[in-house]
């Protein structure tokens, strides 16, 4: 894995070093915090690796911030055991810090694994880790933790769990889908009906991606974050894009709503969305679905001729 970034412009060369600094403090204040903890894989935890994937390791990003497309920072951050992936616990404030800081001009989405999980899907040959190992820039790593050397999955476990992965969380978008038009039609009226169809999309659209990310990586992050999913999932096939208009601010507004819906939806007494803005995102989540649907079936036709014997 290289770890040099000569082949991203300047300024997200510094943007980069400023994420990763504010990550390895964040870590250290939040694992010291409180006089720190007696348990040993706290004393001595530590971040083992952070490593660029996605875009901007593979230098196929998109820089068009005035008409909405702006590619996200994607880091994974390898620690030394599980606990220490808790993101409330050890990662809130430096996601918190990253987000403020006026010198990093674009998302940063951090996936926080120990090194025995990402060693144990790049033996099973996992697609989304072999990829990080094949494409992506190591930012930070300390000496003697290596990555495993990625097997090869066979065709045949590639298509049974690919098919496996497609009839759930399709159904589940679908499910899903079928409860927010209920909810929409109860009365365009009741706020409460609103929210109901509002937190329903956002599980549709969870769902549209995990089936996607899962038939295609064969991972999907633990984040309910529709924005960062989209961001992966969108890395991984740009004819996914299509699915959400962002030229607009009007656009963008709606599915920052609908972002927000997963926790406000169901708990803020001021969250609202009104009977036009269910309208736009219902016709939008049902254009991601039938997206994801063609692709995801596209994908398993692919992995079928590859397992079919010659």
């Amino acid at each position: 894995m290289r770890s040099d970034l000569h082949h991203l412009p300047e300024r997200q060369q510094r943007e980069l070093e400023r994420v990763r600094d504010a990550l390895l403090a964040g870590f250290e204040a939040a694992k010291n915090g409180g006089g720190g903890g007696t348990q040993e894989w706290r004393r001595g935890g530590m971040v083992l690796k952070i490593i660029l994937f996605g875009s901007y390791a593979r230098s196929d990003w998109v820089d068009e911030p005035e008409n909405g497309y702006l590619s996200d920072f994607d880091l994974l951050v390898v620690v030394s055991h599980e606990k220490l992936t808790n993101i409330a616990d050890y990662w809130w404030n430096s996601e918190d810090a990253i987000l403020r800081d006026p010198a990093i001009g674009r998302t940063v989405n951090i996936i926080v694994h120990d090194l025995p999980e990402v060693n144990d899907a790049l033996r099973r040959g996992e697609y989304f880790w072999t990829d990080i190992v094949r494409d992506g820039v190591s930012l930070y790593s300390v000496p003697g933790h290596p990555l495993a050397t990625p097997q090869p999955m066979t065709s045949e476990d590639a298509v049974n769990t690919a098919e496996r992965h497609l009839a759930h969380w399709l159904k589940a978008a679908d499910r899903f889908l079928k409860l927010a038009s209920i909810s929409s039609q109860e009365s365009v009226e009741d706020a409460d009906w609103r929210k109901n169809a509002a937190f329903n999309l956002h599980q549709t659209v969870e769902a549209a991606y995990a089936c996607f990310l899962l038939v295609h990586t064969f991972y999907f992050p633990r984040s309910h974050n529709i924005k960062f999913l989209r961001s992966l999932a969108e890395d991984v096939d740009t004819r996914l894009v299509e699915a959400w208009p962002r030229e607009q601010r009007a656009d963008r507004r709606r599915f920052e709503l609908l972002k927000r819906a997963y926790v406000e939806a169901r708990y803020s007494e001021q969250y609202d969305a009104s009977a036009e803005d269910l309208e736009w995102v219902m016709a939008r989540a049902r254009v991601l679905r039938d997206i994801v649907a063609n692709l995801c079936q596209s994908r398993i036709a692919e992995l079928k001729s590859k397992a079919a014997p010659t």
